[in-house]
């Protein structure tokens, strides 16, 4: 759609709190427009406004609000709408009714099981619709019975995998109806409702759509897609082609994504809590923007990520909200109030107020030093005045937008220096030279409409149309053919449709079972090695090289998806051209220019503050701003003049320390699942990488996976105690023995030592734990639930040097993962190529988090870095210390004693007690699990390290913020563990049940003590089977135990695990299997006040010869209920055979199945809480608003909820 002569086009951003209208008239002058989304004293959709203003100020006429716009200037109307977003936010859509197979009704609320909050108890469910009706999905019937809106998934989205093409569906059929009712109401304030007009809508995958063909599932990203098009054509060149970051910071949220040429896809995301699997734009929200609240915990500042909202929005908007981002900058000097219209306050008709944000900055200021005062050495102490703190807070929040911004460039293996950084959105002006110096980027560029510049990139956007369909064919020579028919069949579709000038073929193409890509073929031409439609085997090879540093060509390349997408280039043309606070300096003179009246070419130095209507723009020291020649800002970041830190504390660098120190452990899990070639480590990310300090406490962990969490400080102390002078630069250790801090054998830890010129000894340690498929024993996966002696579970290393002078030793490493063959009945590993490949991989990200410690040494000093550490480390410490003080007060109040106890037993009587002495004055406690049953014969036991991880998680969960999880968590703690018990074995004792079952007995018993909640399921139900030729490994969701003042949630993992569950369909594809119910258990949750949640039900019917292997608890032990509250139902194992015997499996067993048989499992409810007859009258679990904390989604949101679904 080109510019129309003569006539008015409009391109409208309607946002949730803002509506930009950018308008180009018929003389060709542009002109642009702001206006609230809602004012219903005035107006009744603020689009039709903007428009109506438009035309009445530039053609003299009158366009009455009272009457239906007259539309014969209008030449066409493009609009982003967040209007799906804040419906699926706020759960305003319509009701829904679900069609789905018989058995699998529960499925959406079970999802992947996962649960989306790691150290949240509560966990409540984020439904679309609470009521589900099932029957079964048929399109033409349901319109018979009356139903307006019917979704079909096959048309809706045609992609393998049930669950999240359900949640799109419903999605789908939930908004539409919504966005049906907005466009009506749109269109009556025009008049023939807007016939004659071309009227576009755009989609989340950043293309354009007619009107009548806007839907819910595609709806959802509209209004951030817009910006992200505005960006990437205004700012990017295609003669430099240097990518660019886009940044948008507004208000409410912070979004940022990448361009490097081409739109970069996401064909599955979750927006506030609703998984989509439709193609949409990859769009990080990573923070809550100019609205993240300001707090300062336990020493340290803290920004976000609750946000103060539009309503009351920050202190300054007059309405009693509280300290936020903008606070800071507005008490800061860097935002004018004078330049703002007065549009605030309970009236809407006063200015900001720097009188009401001083005095919540005074108030916080007094708390901050109250704090330093009665916590550091008068020595050290001194008052830090209101500038520093918020300069401190805009640092910490500067550092904590960084963090995304660096995982979404390294992830695909891109450098971040290398970008520009392209700001745009009300807010990131004043935070845009502080980001760029941070990440290294040395050019800032801000488009003269940034204020609007998601309206603009409306009118720049393609009308697009896309198809897509599954397509399962391995990219070989006989598949071509194939293949080429259904691209012609699809691009036919989209030619008919949208006359296309440019059609895009992409397909979804993985190794194997490996993660997939989706690739076009564009700059590949086909050859006699290709189908016709290009050459995609090298366009696929080419990506994965660049993502992942390597490629497997033994294994066979499949194409899952092929998807075409047809672009109708449109749209208008642009062309590319190329007092206030700071910190240690104090207040310096800053001059203030307004945008409008700066001439072209014209260069300023900072300190400065540019001006427009829309947005205010920070230009800092050492940095300069130039006017483009289309009115542009561009600006050169300089280095930041280095300020010596010294080894006291200073609160503000905590934060950004903490930050660092978790960049880093991040930074080495992307080179790690970049590197890895096991589908247990660079698909399902079960690995950890931590950052420990020379004593061998650890400093950082990311991700959080339960069981990993302190687990592998103890085997980073026990090298140290192990081997002590003997560890060199250079060297880097294997190990996985229970006595060395290792949790079960298939978790293979590698540690490097850092070492520093100069020094003897390591000033750090880097270590990496990743989850290996196979390391040999008595069955395949090395997880046997019968095993009872250490070495059936596969191959141990105590100390082991894989790496001697930066040497690979893999001679020596290939025969000790060969060694348990020597035992009977057992195998060496049954994958040594991935298991080498992975110890690689391990050794690469050590590397990576070797060099940037260095770095960061480099950057402050050893002294300085190490001192933080320290500090870090402390501030965990303080967090958990002062929780124990606040039970231990209310405990004795209580009761009058400062002891608590309790006991649990594991399904073979086994029992696990603890007795918890707490001190109130320190805030330490003792936890004494003297009492506990013996080792026994079996592989329920559980090493030392196990019973640490189980110990931080809770004291996380207790504490009930964010900490640091770090050495320090349990420094407040003395652990007492008889030797010889079920929680300290022997050195050859069997521990992979310890690992996957005694861990969640652990977790039990200590809330049980502290009276936190009632038992969860206290089981994974690890569900195992295979033959020679394939493995498969699950475990699966229960109830989840009720609390002081909420249900448990059904059909969801607990405590210390979080495994995602295969989809449906993937199962049934890839496996001899057919799964015939996946559903909640009714009834198996313990009733109370609060009552637990309940288990599932799931059926497994095998259409093959295979050995099962069930390795369970809770089957005749119930999760316990909590003050009066009923236990919960216990699981149960069953197997119906094909010759009509049903058989009990009882909680540990393997079994020979044929075909026919059906494996049926019933897993444990969640206990109850509080006595039931108390439940009258009393008020239902509070449903968290979603929008209280910024909805956070993107790759980097995705990456992260899989990791920690492990």
């Amino acid at each position: 759609m080109a510019e129309t002569k003569g006539k008015f086009d409009f391109a409208i951003d309607r946002g949730g709190t803002f509506t930009d209208v950018f308008a180009r008239l018929p003389d060709g002058r542009e002109r642009v427009l702001k206006l609230l989304s809602r004012d219903p004293q005035n107006y009744k959709d603020a689009p039709t406004e903007g428009i109506r203003r438009v035309l009445e100020e530039e053609t003299g006429q009158a366009f009455p609000r009272d009457q239906p716009v007259d539309t014969s200037l209008i030449g066409w109307i493009r609009m982003g709408t967040t209007v799906a977003t804040n419906a699926l936010l706020e759960r305003e859509g319509e009701r829904t009714a679900l069609l789905v197979t018989l058995g699998f009704k529960d499925l959406l609320h079970i999802g992947t099981q996962a649960r989306p909050k790691l150290f949240d108890l509560v966990n409540n469910a984020c439904f679309l619709n609470p009521q589900i009706y099932t029957v079964c999905e048929v399109g033409t019937l349901a319109r018979r019975l009356g139903f307006t809106q019917v979704s079909l998934s096959s048309e809706v989205m045609p992609m393998v995998r049930a669950v999240p093409r359900g949640y799109t569906v419903c999605a789908d059929a939930y908004l539409t109806p919504k966005i049906h009712q907005y466009l009506k109401g749109f269109t009556s304030g025009f008049k023939g409702n807007l016939k004659d007009v071309d009227v576009l809508f755009m989609q989340s995958d950043g293309g354009l759509t007619p009107m009548d063909q806007f839907c819910g599932s595609r709806a959802v990203l509209s209004g951030p897609a817009g910006g992200v098009v505005g960006y990437a054509i205004t700012s990017y060149s295609q003669m430099e082609k240097k990518p660019v970051i886009g940044f948008d910071m507004g208000g409410t949220s912070t979004d940022v994504s990448r361009y490097a040429g081409q739109y970069e896809h996401v064909f599955e995301a979750t927006t506030a809590g609703v998984t989509l699997q439709a193609p949409q734009l990859d769009i990080n929200t990573v923070a809550a923007g100019g609205g993240s609240r300001l707090f300062f915990r336990s020493g340290m500042f803290v920004v976000g990520p609750e946000s103060a909202g539009a309503h009351p929005g920050p202190a300054c908007y007059r309405k009693g909200g509280p300290l936020t981002v903008t606070d800071a900058n507005l008490a800061l000097g860097r935002l004018l109030p004078s330049f703002f219209p007065k549009i605030f306050g309970p009236g809407e008709n006063e200015p900001l107020s720097l009188e009401e944000t001083m005095k919540h900055f005074r108030q916080l200021t007094e708390e901050i030093n109250l704090f330093l005062s009665s916590n550091q050495s008068q020595a050290l102490y001194s008052d830090i005045h209101v500038e520093e703190v918020a300069m401190g807070f805009i640092r910490v929040a500067n550092e904590a937008m960084c963090r995304p911004i660096r995982a979404l460039t390294q992830a695909k293996g891109h450098d971040t220096s290398q970008h520009v950084l392209a700001c745009f959105g009300g807010a990131g002006g004043q935070h845009a030279c502080a980001i760029a110096r941070a990440l290294g980027m040395k050019t800032v560029f801000i488009h003269k409409y940034s204020g609007v510049l998601s309206a603009y990139g409306l009118a720049l956007a393609d009308v697009v149309e896309e198809v897509q369909e599954p397509c399962s064919l391995q990219y070989e020579q006989h598949s071509f053919g194939k293949l080429d028919r259904r691209v012609e069949q699809l691009s036919k579709r989209c030619r008919d449709t949208l006359c296309a000038r440019t059609l895009i073929l992409t397909e979804y193409m993985r190794y194997g079972t490996d993660c997939a890509l989706m690739v076009t073929a564009a700059g590949y031409p086909s050859n006699a090695q290709s189908c016709l439609a290009g050459d995609f085997r090298s366009a696929f090879t080419k990506r994965y090289l660049k993502e992942f540093g390597f490629t497997i060509p033994d294994r066979p390349i499949m194409v899952d998806d092929i998807r075409v997408r047809g672009c109708g280039k449109s749209g208008i043309k642009s062309v590319y051209k190329t007092k206030m606070g700071h910190g240690q300096e104090g207040y310096l003179d800053t001059s203030v220019y307004l945008w409008e009246e700066l001439p072209c070419g014209h260069s300023i130095q900072g300190p400065a503050i540019i001006i427009d209507k829309n947005s205010t723009i920070l230009v800092e020291p050492c940095c300069e701003a130039r006017l483009t020649e289309g009115g542009d800002v561009c600006m050169s970041v300089g280095s930041d003049p280095h300020c010596a830190l010294g080894t006291e504390l200073n609160t503000v660098q905590l934060s950004i320390f903490s930050h660092r120190f978790m960049s880093i452990a991040e930074q080495m899990g992307r080179v790690l699942q970049r590197t890895s070639i096991s589908t247990n480590i660079k698909e399902r990310l079960d690995f950890s990488c931590a950052v420990f300090g020379p004593d061998g406490g650890l400093v950082s962990n990311a991700p959080h996976i339960p069981v990993h969490l302190g687990a592998m400080q103890e085997t980073v102390q026990y090298q140290i105690r192990s081997l002590g002078n003997n560890l060199k630069e250079g060297d880097v250790i294997l190990s996985n023995h229970p006595c060395a801090g290792g949790s079960h054998l298939p978790d293979l830890t590698v540690i490097t030592p850092v070492f520093r010129k100069g020094v003897s000894c390591p000033v750090f340690f880097v270590a990496s734990r990743g989850h290996h498929a196979d390391i040999g024993g008595i069955t395949p996966g090395s997880m046997p639930p019968h095993s009872t002696s250490l070495q059936q579970e596969g191959a141990v290393f105590t100390s082991f040097k894989l790496v001697t002078g930066g040497v690979f030793q893999e001679k020596a490493v290939t025969e000790a993962l060969m060694a348990p063959a020597q035992y009977p009945d057992c195998s060496g590993t049954r994958n040594l190529h991935d298991n080498l490949s992975d110890l690689r991989a391990q050794v690469a990200a050590n590397q990576r988090g070797s060099q940037l410690v260095g770095e960061l040494i480099d950057s402050y000093g050893l002294a300085v870095v190490q001192a933080y550490m320290g500090y870090i480390q402390s501030n965990a410490e303080l967090a958990v210390r002062d929780m124990l003080k606040d039970f231990a007060r209310r405990w004795r109040q209580q009761t009058g004693s400062l002891e608590v106890e309790s006991e649990d037993f594991m399904d073979d009587g086994t029992p696990i007690k603890l007795r918890v002495q707490i001190n109130e004055d320190e805030g330490s406690a003792v936890f004494d699990f003297t009492g506990t049953g013996t080792e026994v014969w079996g592989n329920c036991n559980a090493p030392r390290a196990i019973t640490l991880s189980a110990l931080i998680y809770c004291l996380r969960c207790m504490v009930g913020q964010d900490i640091p999880l770090n050495q320090g968590c349990l420094a407040p703690i003395r652990v007492i563990i008889p030797s010889g018990s079920i929680l300290q074995p022997s050195q050859n004792a069997a521990v992979v049940g310890g690992n996957v079952l005694t861990s969640q007995r652990v977790v039990d018993v200590i809330f049980r003590a502290f009276e936190v909640c009632a038992a969860s399921q206290g089981c994974m139900n690890n569900i195992s089977f295979g033959s020679e030729k394939i493995g498969y490994y699950e475990t699966v969701a229960g109830g989840a135990g009720a609390g002081p003042s909420w249900n448990g949630r059904s059909g969801v993992h607990s405590h210390m695990t979080n495994t995602r569950i295969t989809d449906p369909e993937i199962l049934e594809k890839r496996y001899p299997v057919i799964l015939e119910q996946f559903s909640l258990r009714p009834g198996s949750g313990g009733a109370g006040k609060y009552c637990g949640g309940d288990g599932v039900m799931r059926k497994l019917l095998f259409r093959s010869k295979v050995v099962l292997s069930v390795l369970t608890e809770r089957r005749s032990t119930r999760p316990y209920g909590l003050l009066g509250g009923e236990d919960g139902a216990a699981g149960l194992n069953l197997l119906h055979r094909v010759d009509g015997r049903v058989l009990n499996l009882g909680a540990k067993t393997s079994i020979s199945l044929q075909p026919g048989d059906m494996f049926c499992l019933y897993t444990p409810g969640g206990g109850g809480y509080g006595r039931e007859e108390d439940a009258n009258g009393r008020p239902q679990t509070k449903r968290r608003r979603l929008n209280e904390t910024f909805p956070e989604r993107g790759s980097v949101f995705e990456y992260r909820m899989a990791q920690e679904g492990v």
